[in-house]
Formats: structure tokens, C-alpha cells, sequence
């Protein structure tokens, strides 16, 4: 029951300070943004207000969870980690792993066996449903 807690406080803070800092560029800053940015920002903003149902469901929105882990995971993993071991890393690649390396601490919080056996071991949805056949007329008789 505490990884419960601690995954709501998860989404908490995925709600309150990434939704906080977020929220605020997309409603107060001005000016011409360039389409990579105006993506990014829409599709945080969208996940910082899709966080607050995991306050009530937290296994239920799992998947969100793991889209914010798996990207910042990404980005530090493939991106920002070698751009760092080559010398090369950016002030703005810097500002991201700030942003981004709290995501370790939901690595232990996260209810992994759940996880495993939600979405990789339970059967999925068929690809197609089979057609609900017609109920036979009736043909009156003579």
C-alpha cells in the first residue's frame, strides 16, 4: 500500500510543478514559439492535467507514468549522456537533466511485478471482434 502513496505523490508532483512551470509558459509567454516547442509544450501540459487522475487512479493511469519514465529516460540515456561523456553536452541539455533525473526516484516507486504482469504477460485485446451474428427471422409458418 505505501508504493500506492508514493506513486500518488508521484503524479502529485508530475501535476503540481511540472503542471505549475508548463501550465504557465503555455498560457503567459508571448512571442512566436517554434513547432518542436509548441508540441512538447502541449503534449506536458496535456500530461501534467492527465496526472491528476492519477491521484484517484493509480494503477489505472499507469500508462502515463510509464510514458513520462520512458521519455525522460530517453533523453537522458541516448541523448544527454553521451552529448556529456563527448564533451559536447549544451547549456540547454543541461537544464533538461535537471528537469529529468528526478525520474529515477519513480523507478523505485514504481510497482514493476504489476506492471509485468498488466501489460506484458496479460493477454491483450483481439485485433478483431468476432461479427455478432443476426438473430434468425422468425419465418411465419403456412
Amino acid at each position: 500500500m505505501w508504493r500506492i502513496h508514493l506513486l500518488r505523490l508521484a503524479y502529485l508532483l508530475m501535476a503540481g510543478v511540472m503542471g505549475f512551470f508548463v501550465w504557465q509558459q503555455v498560457l503567459f509567454e508571448i512571442g512566436p514559439w517554434p513547432a518542436p516547442r509548441v508540441a512538447a509544450k502541449s503534449m506536458l501540459a496535456a500530461l501534467a492535467l492527465l496526472s491528476v487522475l492519477g491521484l484517484k487512479y493509480p494503477l489505472q493511469m499507469l500508462p502515463i507514468m510509464l510514458l513520462e519514465v520512458l521519455w525522460k529516460t530517453v533523453a537522458i540515456v541516448l541523448i544527454i549522456l553521451p552529448a556529456w561523456l563527448g564533451g559536447r553536452m549544451t547549456p540547454e541539455q543541461y537544464v533538461l537533466f535537471t528537469e529529468c533525473i528526478g525520474i529515477v526516484l519513480v523507478y523505485l516507486v514504481m510497482p514493476w511485478r504489476y506492471v509485468w504482469a498488466r501489460y506484458v504477460r496479460h493477454p491483450g485485446e483481439p485485433w478483431l471482434q468476432p461479427r455478432a451474428q443476426a438473430p434468425l427471422s422468425k419465418q411465419p409458418s403456412r
